[in-house]
């Protein structure tokens, strides 16, 4: 058996429904959206219609929360119970993990940090706090394709280096492009 380590094994991971055991911004995305619009725009996506940076940016403008509920909810996401075991073997095997997703910053830190995960790098969107609505932003979309709002395939790609060797782990829609 060949042994992995940090220089020659990177994994990464999706986040919603795979890191977290519900769709975090699915879930938010019903309770606490003005309206039905963002259903719309879900329906889009899925057609192909629109890419994921356009439904997303849609999404989150039509969600109105406090901040302060807002973390309150946050405080309740659950990380899949194997995954701290996961992090703990590729720990001891030198192996790096890192976290790719469509969710946003203040979302996937504050949930990592109330499950205790630390020292792991993650690439996703940003979003900011003013009064109840957010206000989303996508630095990590590709110009060129249009489709992601965060495109993993450029994090993976970046560090395929030599003999480095890529694991993915997702199975939404916005893992099709990456895991390809």
């Amino acid at each position: 058996m060949t042994k992995y380590n940090k220089n020659n094994l990177v994994v990464f991971f999706d986040f919603d429904n795979t890191v977290t055991t519900i769709d975090v911004i699915d879930d938010m995305l019903e309770r606490f959206s003005k309206d039905d619009e963002w259903k719309a725009l879900e329906g889009r996506w899925q057609r192909k219609e629109i890419g994921s940076r356009e439904c997303l940016k849609g999404q989150i403008e039509g969600v109105r929360i406090e901040k302060e509920r807002f973390d309150r909810y946050l405080s309740t996401i659950k990380i899949d119970p194997y995954f701290k075991r996961l992090l703990r073997l590729f720990k001891s095997r030198g192996i790096q993990v890192l976290i790719v997703s469509d969710n946003f910053d203040y979302m996937l830190k504050n949930i990592l940090k109330r499950n205790n995960i630390s020292d792991i790098k993650v690439y996703c969107n940003k979003v900011d706090f003013s009064e109840d609505k957010f206000n989303p932003s996508f630095p990590f979309a590709n110009k060129r394709c249009g489709d992601c709002a965060n495109c993993k395939k450029t994090h993976l790609l970046s560090r395929k280096r030599g003999r480095v060797r890529i694991a993915y782990i997702g199975d939404g829609r916005s893992d099709v492009c990456a895991s390809r």
